[in-house]
C-alpha cells in the first residue's frame, strides 16, 4: 500500500476524485448545471459555440440564448462590448482555446445522444467542469515536477499538492467557478515555470520553442498574465545561468525568431478575432476601466474584510515562510523572488476595482499558486527544528480546513461576494452551524 502512495498519480488520482465528486454533488444534478458558467465564464465561453456552431463573432445568438431559452436571473450577464457600431466580446478568447477539447467531446456526446446541440445543454457546461478539474491535475503535476528541482522530498511535495489544491481558492475555482480563467492560467503557468528551470538547467532550442508557445497562451487567456516573464530571473536561480541562457537564446537566432513567430500566431488569435468581427485588428473592448498604477491598493487587497487574499487563503501568507530559506541560502534567489511577488502584488492591486467583482478571496493570484507552493515546500522541507515542523504542518492544515469552511459559506452567500466588513465576517467566522442550516 505504501508504495502506491509515493506514487504522484495516486495523489492526483483521489484529488481528481474528489473534485468530480463534489463537483457532481453540488453542479450537475436537476437544473443546478446551468450555473455552472456564470458571470466572466460565460463570456471567454462564448467564443466557442460562436465559431462552431453560430458562426457569428458578433453573438447575435446571446439574446436568444442568454435571454430566452437558458435565462436566469441568477446568473444573466451581457458580456458583449461596442466597438465602431459592431459588437464584440468584451472578454479574450484564451480561456476557450483552453477548453476546446472538452467543448469538442460534449458536442459529439451530445450530437450522439440526440441532445440539444446549441452549445449551452447539459453536458457542455458539465464537461468544462471536466475539463477545469483536469486542468488543476496538470498543474499539480508539474508543481510536483518544479519542488522535485528544488530537492523538496516526495512527503512535503505530496503535502504541498494537497494543501494547494484545498486550502487555496483553487479549489473553489475548479468546483464553484470552473469556467473562469484561473484554473487554465494555473496549468500553464506550472508547466511554463518548470520549462525555464530545466532551461537555465541546460539550454536548448526545442524547450525555447515550447517556452514561446506557453507565453502565447497564457498572454491569449489573460494578456496581463504576460508579466509572469517577470519570474525568468529567478527560474535562472543565479547571475550566470541567467546570462549563460540569454545568451544561448541570441546565438540560436534562427530559434529565436521561430519561438517569436510561435509566440506571434499564437497571440494573434486574438487580433484575428477583432478584424473578423469589427474590421480592425486592436480593439480595447474594457472602455474607462483599467490600472491605476499611482493608487495602487495593496493592503486592501491583501488584508482587507472586504477580499484580503491573506484573510480568506490565509495558505498564501503562511506559503512566505519559504523566503527565510532563499534569504539564508541564496540572496540572488531571495531578491528575485520577492521582487517578483512585489511587483504582481503592486499591479494587482492598481486596477480599477481592485476586489475584481464576484470572487472568492483575491482570485488573480490563482496563477501564481506554483510560486507559493515552491515556498511552502521548501518551508517545509527546511524547518530544522521537529517541534516546529510539526507545528507548521499542523498550522497549514488548519488554515486549509478554514479555507474549506469559508469557501462553503462564500457558497451560500454567508460571505457576500462583494459588501463583506469587519463585522459581517466575525458574525460568520467558523460558523459551520450555518452552513448546516443551508444545506
Amino acid at each position: 500500500m505504501k508504495k502506491y502512495f509515493n506514487n504522484i498519480y495516486t495523489h492526483l488520482f483521489i484529488i481528481g476524485f474528489i473534485m468530480i465528486y463534489v463537483s457532481s454533488n453540488i453542479s450537475w444534478g436537476n437544473d443546478r448545471w446551468t450555473g455552472i458558467l456564470e458571470s466572466d465564464a460565460r463570456a471567454y465561453y462564448a467564443y466557442l459555440p460562436a465559431i462552431f456552431i453560430y458562426d457569428d463573432l458578433n453573438f447575435s445568438f446571446f439574446d436568444s440564448i442568454e435571454g430566452e431559452k437558458y435565462y436566469n436571473p441568477n446568473f444573466y450577464y451581457d458580456y458583449r462590448a461596442g466597438y465602431n457600431g459592431k459588437v464584440v466580446n468584451k472578454y479574450y478568447c484564451g480561456t476557450a482555446l483552453a477548453e476546446l477539447p472538452f467543448f469538442t467531446a460534449a458536442h459529439l456526446i451530445t450530437k450522439f445522444s440526440n441532445g440539444d446541440t446549441d452549445g449551452y445543454s447539459k453536458f457542455y457546461p458539465i464537461f468544462i467542469n471536466i475539463g477545469a478539474v483536469l486542468y488543476l491535475l496538470l498543474g499539480l503535476f508539474f508543481i510536483n515536477r518544479t519542488l522535485d528541482i528544488f530537492n523538496v522530498v516526495t512527503k512535503y511535495r505530496y503535502l504541498t499538492l494537497w494543501v494547494m489544491a484545498f486550502g487555496t481558492n483553487a479549489f473553489y475555482y475548479t468546483i464553484g467557478e470552473p469556467g473562469m480563467s484561473h484554473i487554465f492560467s494555473f496549468a500553464f503557468i506550472s508547466i511554463l515555470l518548470y520549462q525555464l528551470l530545466k532551461y537555465f538547467e541546460t539550454p536548448n532550442s526545442n524547450r525555447i520553442i515550447y517556452i514561446s508557445l506557453l507565453l502565447g497562451v497564457i498572454t491569449l487567456i489573460r494578456p496581463a498574465n504576460l508579466i509572469v516573464i517577470l519570474l525568468i530571473p529567478f527560474a535562472a536561480r543565479g547571475v550566470e545561468s541567467l546570462i549563460g541562457g540569454i545568451k544561448y537564446l541570441f546565438n540560436k537566432y534562427i530559434t529565436l525568431i521561430v519561438s517569436v513567430v510561435v509566440f506571434a500566431l499564437i497571440a494573434s488569435i486574438q487580433l484575428i478575432i477583432y478584424k473578423v468581427s469589427t474590421g480592425d485588428f486592436f480593439v480595447y473592448s474594457y472602455g474607462q476601466e483599467g490600472f491605476n498604477f499611482l493608487k495602487p491598493n495593496i493592503l486592501k487587497i491583501l488584508f482587507s474584510y472586504k477580499k484580503g487574499l491573506f484573510l480568506y487563503t490565509p495558505i498564501y501568507l503562511v506559503s512566505l515562510f519559504g523566503l527565510y530559506h532563499f534569504f539564508k541560502r541564496s540572496k540572488y534567489e531571495f531578491l528575485t523572488l520577492f521582487s517578483f511577488l512585489f511587483i504582481i502584488i503592486y499591479v494587482f492591486s492598481s486596477w480599477w476595482m481592485w476586489f475584481y467583482g464576484g470572487s472568492f478571496s483575491s482570485r488573480v493570484f490563482v496563477e501564481y499558486i506554483p510560486v507559493f507552493a515552491i515556498l511552502m515546500g521548501l518551508a517545509l522541507q527546511n524547518i530544522k527544528s521537529i517541534r516546529l515542523r510539526k507545528g507548521y504542518i499542523s498550522t497549514i492544515i488548519f488554515l486549509a480546513v478554514i479555507c474549506q469552511i469559508q469557501t462553503y459559506q462564500y457558497r451560500y452567500n454567508l460571505i457576500h461576494w462583494s459588501e463583506m466588513n469587519k463585522e459581517k465576517y466575525w458574525n460568520v467566522f467558523m460558523r459551520i452551524d450555518m452552513i448546516i442550516e443551508h444545506e
